[in-house]
């Protein structure tokens, strides 16, 4: 009976005392598990999407290049501030990385570009490009206000994190590989994965696209200058033409692809600058040439690489020509390629998200991303965000000079990173040892 009392007063005393709020990833799991689903609707609300229509605007009136991009982080940092969302700056010369949570593992990083194209606007409205010559017409404006909304969500629910979302604003990703030097300076270490996304006019909004393996080719760009010896038009004899070598040089590059290749592994070479001679009846002494070569594999990028110095070089000497070729480093990027992993939990947090029916499978094609820099080192995931609406006519593609951003989209891209940001967090338990206990938050 004295035991049985004992038992009784036990289980009174527990029903009375209060019950700890687990901090554990299980329960996390579960409450975001219930706010996920209410992201897009938060996204949605007037005062938010305003909010980034009106940050992707400043950013459009005031673009800058590759590693100018200072008054945009500038904007970047000042929200940051007002949101209370510790970061590094500068990272990259213009970089900014800002860090919500725990500020310990796991990590998931989310990624914006925010260079801008040295182009004249020729889209007549309200917030046209004020600077002479520079453009945002690729989106990355768009990309930059909405990791800006992805961050005010995030922010809401940081004491609901169980490790740390890695906000990444780079710089110079047209041309200028603007992600390999942030990786260079550290800013994706013991990152455990990266999602980046870009707006599309290909699929229509609210739809998302993307696949595993390769999505984007290898790049790189290449120049020759062929030099010869020049004379007048009428006396052929006593010339040596560059332009017959160029012109068989061009033609022989073609064969890389046609009778080299193999053709099921999609290459390229096109040449897309020809220049030497000034005046009809002047053969010149030398003539310059310029094209990009892409490929879906490493082995077989740098052996098209190769083949082309060796078919420019040795086609110019047929010709009794000499030929020195360039290939311009900074602008190679390699192959920009998804992981299995991540796609498929890219595809769950999507179809929940959006259903089934609006999460496809993307083509891969030979369009390049400075993101494969950073999908080399960690697992990442690049995806395409649809912004097309029929109702409001055709928007035209990226680097065209009438290029338009439908800002509708705003609260699908906002949403889904977010969610994806979360959702891998709650469902992974850290791979790092923590860092010191305070050196994070003295980095800042």
């Amino acid at each position: 009976m004295a035991f049985l009392k004992l038992v009784f007063l036990i289980f009174i005393l527990h029903s009375f005392m209060p019950i700890p709020i687990s901090s554990t990833p299980s329960l996390n799991k579960e409450v975001f598990a219930q706010i996920r689903p209410h992201f897009l609707d938060f996204a949605k609300k007037p005062e938010i999407m305003d909010w980034m229509v009106g940050i992707r605007r400043k950013i459009h009136e005031n673009p800058e290049l590759g590693y100018e991009e200072f008054e945009t982080s500038k904007l970047i940092r000042a929200e940051l501030d007002l949101m209370g969302i510790p970061y590094k700056y500068p990272v990259a010369v213009t970089g900014v990385v800002g860090y919500i949570g725990t500020g310990k593992p796991p990590f998931v990083a989310l990624r914006a570009d925010m260079d801008a194209l040295a182009m004249e606007e020729l889209v007549e409205w309200e917030h046209k490009s004020k600077v002479p010559g520079k453009m945002h017409a690729c989106g990355h404006d768009a990309h930059v206000a909405m990791l800006l909304g992805a961050a005010k969500m995030l922010q809401e629910h940081r004491n609901d994190l169980q490790g740390t979302v890695v906000l990444i604003f780079q710089p110079a990703e047209e041309g200028g590989g603007g992600a390999k030097k942030m990786l260079d300076a550290g800013a994706v270490d013991n990152v455990d994965a990266i999602f980046a996304l870009h707006v599309s006019i290909k699929f229509p909004i609210g739809v998302v696209a993307s696949r595993p393996g390769p999505i984007l080719a290898a790049t790189s760009f290449f120049e020759a200058v062929i030099n010869g010896k020049g004379g007048h038009a009428a006396l052929p004899q006593h010339t040596v033409d560059p332009i017959l070598a160029a012109s068989n040089v061009i033609v022989s590059l073609q064969h890389l692809v046609s009778r080299e290749a193999d053709p099921l592994d999609s290459q390229v070479v096109s040449i897309g600058k020809f220049q030497g001679g000034g005046a009809f009846n002047v053969i010149p002494d030398s003539v310059t040439i310029g094209g990009t070569f892409r490929a879906f594999s490493t082995e077989t990028f740098v052996q098209l690489k190769q083949r082309i110095e060796e078919v420019i070089t040795k086609q110019a000497i047929v010709q009794r020509c000499n030929a020195k070729v360039i290939f311009h480093e900074s602008s190679s990027y390699p192959v920009c390629f998804n992981n299995k992993e991540l796609h498929e939990h890219f595809r769950k947090v999507a179809v929940e998200m959006l259903g089934v029916h609006n999460v496809v499978e993307a083509v891969a094609n030979m369009g390049g991303e400075d993101f494969a820099f950073f999908s080399e080192v960690i697992p990442g995931l690049f995806f395409f965000l649809g912004m097309k609406n029929e109702t409001q006519g055709p928007l035209q593609s990226g680097h065209s000079p009438y290029y338009t951003v439908n800002e509708d989209v705003f609260p699908y891209g906002a949403a889904l990173h977010a969610s994806l940001a979360t959702t891998f967090l709650s469902e992974n338990p850290p791979k790092h040892t923590s860092p010191p206990e305070g050196s994070f938050h003295d980095e800042l």
